[in-house]
């Protein structure tokens, strides 16, 4: 059976095949070696690259090798622009579970329950993604402000409430707690929590910063 060597056209036809099925750029050497020998990839690459001239795709040359890449001038319609979710770290985490169970409460009985100084950073990190939120003042010497959750937080951890927040049994089923609890120990409710004991905010307080401040006596 006499074979007959492909055309011009159907020449033209292979490389516009494999260059558009090519996971990346392709020499004249790699074409050539996929097409019957003394195929003119030069002449069939100029073909394309004329044809595609001024098209929503057009043949590029990169580094010696030939690629379909998008006009230039439509690169705005492959944007794309979505929200990457920031990773909260160990101590946001620790620091937004205790506000979870104890609210409202205190930087300082954040720290009281962690063990460790509560570093600024981390407050305000939970307050500017919204799953904290100030509650009010406590009735106490220097009127400390109070953290609860937000709705965010809701949302985040797709809770309907705080009810549904993981009682002492889930926790153990879960691994999360030690199976000898100590008699007497009693997880924190979030669902009994109130505003009885804390003062509202003054209008334009929510967005006040906190300071902490030391009063050491003189001597």
């Amino acid at each position: 059976m006499i074979q007959f060597a492909p055309d011009h056209g159907e020449i033209e036809r292979r490389v516009e095949a494999l260059l558009f099925a090519a996971a990346g750029p392709l020499s004249a050497a790699e074409i050539a070696r996929r097409l019957p020998e003394g195929a003119d990839v030069g002449g069939a690459v100029s073909a394309l690259r004329e044809r595609y001239q001024g098209r929503g795709v057009e043949l590029a040359c990169v580094a010696d090798r030939w690629q379909f890449r998008t006009a230039p001038d439509l690169s705005f319609l492959m944007t794309e622009e979505r929200e990457e979710p920031r990773r909260l770290s160990k101590a946001a985490l620790e620091t937004l579970a205790i506000i979870a169970y104890h609210q409202p409460c205190t930087r300082a009985e954040v720290e009281s329950v962690r063990g460790v100084s509560l570093s600024r950073g981390t407050l305000d990190l939970l307050l500017e993604m919204g799953f904290v939120r100030l509650r009010g003042r406590r009735r106490s010497p220097g009127r400390p402000v109070t953290y609860g959750t937000a709705d965010k937080f809701l949302e985040h951890f797709g809770l309907s409430n705080l009810y549904d927040l993981p009682g002492v049994q889930e926790m153990k089923a879960a691994g999360l707690l030690d199976l000898s609890i100590p008699v007497g120990f009693e997880l924190p409710d979030p669902s009994r929590a109130s505003d009885g004991d804390d003062e509202p905010l003054l209008p334009g307080e929510e967005d006040a910063p906190e300071f902490a401040q030391d009063f050491v006596a003189e001597d």
